[in-house]
């Protein structure tokens, strides 16, 4: 059936859906409506992709009400009121029919395609890639997340992480690290299927692209998970990192990534002291590639050194002279407090620049205290 009728059609269904529950969108005799601003994070279908679509009748209806005209939905809701309650009910028992007709896919049927694209040896790199792509959106709610491995689909994508093109390997990371993020599940079920080692091998590719789609899944596996973070260790991960750090000619978003990803690690370490903390933290080759970011041309780099500097600061084992004498701390603090002053006078940015400056501020206070301690 051609979308704009079925759009139209939804619609009506949305103004029908009004006229039931109108004592409660009522506002001084008006009816209120969802606006695109209302529903800025729903996207519309690609319309060139003639396989392509809604994820849900729900996600139509809603797109559907978003990026049409609130008059005519007005009006149309209008029309509805003057129906009579069997003429009312007559409409809404044939749009239920069209809609069983249409038997829209859920999520878990349109993951099972996907992943049976991947299983398919004889599948093109385009409609691969594409197979991942519709993964990439389709895992991102938790309950899919975690229906992915049932499905197979799991291993379907760790498989394609030894794929010869470059361009699979990066939307296969990525899918991982999506499925990954803030789910204790999937951080386990990937650490099984033995895909860390192969992510961190990844982050020193050459293309840009996978390094940085491999860094974030290696940050969304270890991430607030103890189990993942040993074997991130026991694989040199503190290394891989430092090599990041210290190395001015790689991709900023790359070092942005990696020096995140040390502040969080840092960070859950602080939120479980009775946990040993592991020597890399307390590596001074380490701790002085992170001090030297905060004379970077990039901002938001500086910044994020300084998030790192602040929780590696108030860990046990760290020493207060190291940052001191070998790190040159105070000076690197020093150098950073003229030039966030000069960057003050630029009005667009003065705000960011004073957050970045209390942030400062507040890491020399937490510095000191710590030479004073020791």
């Amino acid at each position: 059936m051609d979308r704009t009728l079925l759009l139209s059609l939804l619609i009506c269904t949305a103004a029908i859906a009004a006229v039931g529950s109108r004592d409660s969108n009522l506002t001084d005799g008006r009816l209120s409506w969802a606006t695109a601003a209302d529903e800025s994070d729903l996207a519309p279908p690609d319309e060139s992709d003639s396989d392509g679509g809604f994820s849900s009748l729900d996600s139509m209806l809603q797109w559907a009400i978003s990026h049409s005209d609130p008059e005519k939905l007005k009006e149309s809701a209008q029309t509805q009121q003057r129906l009579s309650p069997n003429e009312l009910q007559k409409r809404q028992i044939e749009i239920k029919e069209l809609m069983d007709k249409i038997k829209m896919p859920s999520d878990a049927e349109l993951m099972k395609i996907a992943i049976s694209d991947l299983n398919n040896v004889s599948t093109s790199l385009e409609d691969r890639h594409r197979a991942l792509q519709e993964l990439l959106e389709l895992v991102e709610p938790i309950d899919n997340a975690n229906d992915l491995n049932k499905l197979g689909g799991l291993f379907a994508v760790t498989r394609e992480l030894n794929h010869s093109d470059s361009s699979i390997r990066t939307v296969a990371a990525w899918v991982l690290g999506k499925a990954s993020q803030n789910n204790p599940i999937v951080q386990q079920q990937v650490l099984e299927l033995g895909v860390l080692s192969k992510l961190m091998v990844m982050v020193k590719s050459d293309s840009i692209d996978e390094a940085n789609k491999a860094l974030y899944a290696v940050s969304a596996v270890i991430r607030n998970n103890l189990v993942s973070q040993e074997v991130f260790y026991a694989e040199a991960g503190g290394s891989m990192l430092q090599d990041i750090l210290r190395n001015a000619s790689l991709d900023i978003r790359l070092r942005r990534k990696a020096v995140l990803l040390l502040a969080d690690l840092a960070e859950y370490q602080l939120g479980n002291v009775d946990r040993d903390e592991p020597p890399f933290f307390n590596d001074r080759d380490l701790l002085k590639s992170v001090v030297d970011l905060t004379a970077s041309t990039d901002l938001d780099l500086q910044e994020k050194a300084l998030v790192a500097i602040k929780s590696l600061l108030q860990l046990r084992t760290t020493e207060a002279r190291v940052f001191k004498d070998f790190c040159a701390l105070g000076d690197a603090l020093n150098r950073m407090r003229q030039l966030l002053h000069d960057l003050m006078a630029d009005e667009y940015q003065r705000d960011y620049v004073m957050g970045v400056e209390s942030l400062r501020i507040e890491v020399e206070h937490i510095f000191h205290r710590k030479l004073v301690k020791q």
